[in-house]
């Protein structure tokens, strides 16, 4: 039977596959256009006075994701020296208002930073697990408070289960960016041929003395 880290590990990277894959189909402007995805629940915000319901980019779900990854390594540190996760678990306490702050905070993020930031951070939660014991990770209550989780529970919530929440949504728009097939280009090509053909006709009639 696989350890704990293990099937943490697995998943993660099962996860991450799927996202990157999907990301590797999307042109930079399909990644920044806006209101073309929904925030998962509890990263619901109103955004600028829009609607609570109001899409947003890709690129905005990437920066939460590794927010809430990156708050998520900061509460490991703190467990690890035996003191409790406040920031984090007040984050947690009120999903709506953080993803509203770093929404504000990243507006406009460039792409590159925020396909550095991506896997950076995903490394440092990685390398964090291997810093707790089986019963740590495993056992619901072992850290007070959790009250009747478990380390490893808090650790798959805030990183593989919040990707794998809005990634139906990123392959679905990969879908729809994927660029014309053969058949398609060829069809077009002979449109645009038949065209300037008409268009040549045109022209040598109107020049006829």
């Amino acid at each position: 039977m696989s350890s704990i880290v293990e099937q943490l590990l697995d998943a993660l990277d099962s996860s991450r596959e799927r996202l990157l894959v999907a990301l590797d189909q999307l042109p930079d402007e399909a990644l920044l256009a806006p209101d073309t995805v929904k925030p998962v629940i509890g990263d619901r915000l109103s955004v600028g006075g829009e609607k609570e319901n109001a899409g947003w980019s890709v690129a905005d779900l990437l920066v939460q994701q590794t927010a809430w990854e990156s708050e998520l390594v900061t509460g490991l540190l703190r467990i690890s020296q035996g003191k409790k996760p406040a920031r984090l678990l007040a984050a947690l306490a009120n999903a709506a208002e953080y993803g509203r702050l770093r929404y504000e905070e990243n507006k406009g993020r460039d792409l590159d930073r925020i396909f550095d930031d991506l896997p950076q951070v995903r490394m440092q939660v990685e390398e964090w697990l291997e810093e707790f014991s089986e019963k740590q990770l495993s056992k619901k209550g072992h850290f007070a408070w959790l009250k009747n989780r478990s380390l490893a529970d808090l650790i798959a919530q805030l990183t593989y289960e919040h990707e794998l929440r809005y990634l139906p949504q990123v392959e679905a728009l990969a879908q729809k960016w994927q660029p014309p097939t053969d058949d398609m280009m060829l069809s077009l090509t002979s449109k645009q041929n038949g065209q300037k053909d008409d268009e040549s006709a045109d022209y040598a009639n109107s020049t006829d003395f």
